[in-house]
């Protein structure tokens, strides 16, 4: 007999983490729907969380370990498989341990236990060699929050409830669903700012689904929000629109900061940004004026040339002008514990280590995924042998892919977790078949539960929802197995090992139908209760999420910022010393508009996230979703002899890609874009996505030491110059096969 179920969960795709209502039949989601009752979400959710089931149910997921043999794979146990990994990670710790290295990818944080037990996999090994998606779209975040507030994950975000004016900079939250913050129903929650006499102004080289939410746009050139940030603070400045008082109390560096920014008045930049002097003093007039404000930016500002700078110079407009850490500004989020605390007493995120190739410092635990090409392919003693690709696709999101592919051939063991034999999985040695989502109990991701980074707090559970068809396993469980065949004890305690070795045996005797793993729910468990937070299964009784009080304003400057001093640092050493050079930025800036080379920026669309979801056939079926595009802007277009539907070829200095032709007006002239995350025709076991067309705009962008950020090894991603012409001849894709 057929029972049907109805069962409550949460999505694990991005930030907003929305409330679902899952009918559960046959250990099968047959659909999903938004939980109109959940109290952070309020009863929205995506296409993409509704449609996620489909991903897991695919004929495509991964059953069982598989071994590469030759040109295909073949299934294999998983004691074969961590016997063999085992054997061979032991050999290349003897050469040296940081010839062992990982990629940890974007979907790796949306469980508590997966980045947990890879990176204590990774401190068994020895190794510092971890690289992270996170140099492709934030670390510039990371780099700034950790110059300027002493702790990495110190992300001030805009109190929605209560802002006045809200300037949105580089990125898109309609699309997106925000960055670094918890925001479900973002249209709603943007015209309520609307509705209570707010204003929302979108500054973006596109007239963005956002910006026309928020009714008020004005365009910037591609790649020079540093200099409309520049120019604004020192207009704040000129204007001695600075509460000095208070500043003088909670921030270091103010004097250094007014030098650095007033040799940048609003006529010097405004040739560069497009945005006129007089129109930046409105927009500097209407946020000082507003009772509450808060610049909001995202991933499209970090990904430029200048990210860091642009961060960091973003977070000093809020401080100077007294919004950050009070009622309509920006709040600093607290999680169930002290998370900066618990990181600062036991040495967590500031270690030393630097990267062999180009001597770049280790950021939240991870080097430039941008330098990853040149580790593998650089001999001497340290040189990458061997990588672990858990939850990610390095080889569709890394900057110059097409180099990437090459290098990652080179390994003696590529092992690669996932549901799905994608792009990197197809060139691994082995393939280990992890569990989905709805397949295992969890807590929120790392940022709503650690550090509270909602606009509407509350405290959520979900239990697995269906029991894994095949043989896979969970991360968590994976690492724990495979620090035992590689002879080391996770976080490199022996001791943990063997606990985490006896939990495993209690668990199958406790349940001894099911799988071998960790008790998942028995260590979310230990998490709340040492928190102070109740038990898993307590909070499981609140299907529509627990209700918590948001974080108050007053409660960062003066008592949370881990800096030596407990101050805020206006001015780093570092950064003002980076901010010095951009002069000579500045004047190539210049004589780059006058060559008339388009720059490209990145975009995201509605029916697909990054790589993730192009194998949805109902994501997939429409014209519109069956690759990506060029969009140009019709001037543009007609410039260069295209019209809409031509294919036309896309050329970098690193590459060059060919994609179908679309015209949008809402892109300012002299600007391109195309959405990433496209381009799977290399994956062996995604029978939809790679019969897609679409190509993978990450080829046209370099990689190596000498094209990534100083600051914080991000890759340059937008505001790339370009050349776009006419489809003609074959598609050269490897013009940086000779470096």
């Amino acid at each position: 007999m057929t029972i049907r179920e109805t069962r409550h969960t949460f999505c694990r795709i991005c930030e907003a983490s929305c409330g679902l209502v899952a009918e559960v039949e046959d250990n099968r989601v047959v659909s999903l729907a938004p939980d109109r009752e959940h109290h952070g979400t309020l009863g929205f959710s995506c296409m993409k969380g509704l449609h996620q089931h489909s991903m897991y149910d695919s004929p495509d997921r991964l059953q069982y370990p598989l071994k590469r043999v030759g040109d295909s794979f073949e299934r294999i146990s998983w004691d074969q498989a961590l016997r063999e990994i085992g054997d061979k990670v032991r050999a290349l710790r003897g050469i040296s341990p940081h010839s062992i290295s990982m990629y940890v990818g974007t979907a790796a944080g949306f469980s508590i236990l997966h980045p947990i037990f890879a990176e204590g996999f990774m401190q068994g090994l020895g190794s510092h060699n971890v690289y992270s998606s996170s140099t492709q779209d934030c670390a510039n975040r990371f780099a700034a929050s950790t110059a300027m507030y002493g702790f990495p994950f110190f992300q001030p975000f805009v109190d929605l409830e209560h802002v006045d004016c809200m300037l949105v900079v580089g990125t898109n939250p309609v699309v997106s669903k925000w960055t670094f913050l918890q925001v479900a129903h973002p249209v709603k929650r943007l015209k309520e700012v609307k509705a209570r006499g707010g204003r929302v102004i979108v500054v973006d080289p596109r007239y963005t689904e956002t910006a026309k939410v928020a009714g008020e746009h004005r365009y910037i050139k591609p790649n020079t929000d540093v200099f409309f940030f520049l120019s604004f603070l020192a207009e704040i400045f000129s204007r001695g629109a600075v509460d000095e008082a208070r500043l003088s109390r909670h921030c270091a560096g103010l004097e250094e900061l007014k030098s650095t920014v007033l040799s940048w008045p609003a006529e010097r930049t405004a040739p560069i940004t497009g945005i006129a002097a007089d129109e930046l003093r409105t927009l500097v007039t209407t946020f000082l004026e507003a009772d509450g404000a808060a610049i909001v930016t995202g991933t499209g500002l970090g990904m430029g040339q200048d990210g860091t700078l642009a961060q960091w110079l973003a977070e000093c407009i809020n401080a100077v002008s007294g919004n950050l850490d009070r009622r309509g500004g920006t709040l600093v989020g607290e999680g169930i514990f002290d998370f900066a605390g618990f990181a600062q007493r036991n040495g967590m995120f500031n270690r030393e280590a630097r990267s062999r190739i180009g001597n770049f410092r280790e950021l939240n635990g991870a080097f430039p995924g941008g330098i990853l090409a040149d580790e593998i392919t650089t001999p001497g003693k340290d040189q990458i042998r061997a990588m672990f690709v858990t939850g990610g696709n390095p080889l569709m999101t890394m900057a110059n892919a097409g180099r990437l592919r090459e290098a990652m051939q080179q390994l003696e063991l590529l092992v690669v977790t996932d549901i799905y034999l994608n792009e990197t999985a197809s060139l691994a040695h082995y393939v280990l078949p992890a569990t989905s989502p709805l397949e295992r109990p969890d807590l929120p991701f790392v940022f709503p539960l650690f550090l509270g980074m909602q606009s509407i707090p509350y405290l959520a559970a979900t239990d697995a929802l269906v029991k894994p068809t095949g043989e896979q396993r969970d991360e968590a469980s994976i690492y724990t197995d495979l620090a035992t065949a590689c002879g080391v004890g996770l976080f490199g305690s022996k001791a943990i090992q063997r606990l985490l070795r006896v939990l495993k045996g209690v668990n199958r005797l406790r349940h001894p139908r099911s799988r071998p793993g960790l008790p998942q729910t028995f260590i979310l468990d230990q998490i709340l209760r040492r928190s102070g937070n109740g038990s898993f299964r307590k909070l499981l009784r609140h299907p529509h999420g627990k209700p918590r009080a948001q974080v108050a304003p007053g409660t960062f400057l003066g008592k949370r910022p881990t800096t030596a001093d407990g101050l805020v640092h206006l001015a780093p050493p570092e950064f003002v010393a980076a901010a010095a050079g951009l002069g000579e930025r500045f004047d190539a800036f210049r004589d780059a508009a006058a060559s008339g080379r388009l720059r490209l920026i990145s975009k995201r669309t509605h029916s697909t996230h990054n790589s993730w979801t192009q194998n949805i056939d109902a994501l997939t079926n429409g014209e519109q979703n069956r690759s990506n595009f060029l969009y140009m802007h019709p001037q543009d277009s007609t410039r260069l002899g295209l019209k809409e539907g031509d294919v036309a070829d896309i050329s970098s200095d690193t590459a060059t890609i060919r994609l179908p032709v679309k015209l949008l007006p809402e892109l300012m002239p002299g600007t391109v874009s195309v959405p990433h995350g496209w381009g799977h025709q290399h994956a062996a076991g995604l029978s939809i996505a790679s019969q897609l067309a679409g190509a993978n705009v990450n080829l046209l962008t370099a990689d190596g030491p000498d094209n990534i950020e100083l600051l914080s090894g991000m890759a340059h991603l937008s505001g790339i110059p370009v050349d776009v012409a006419p489809a003609s001849g074959p598609v050269n894709t490897g013009s940086w096969s000779g470096r």
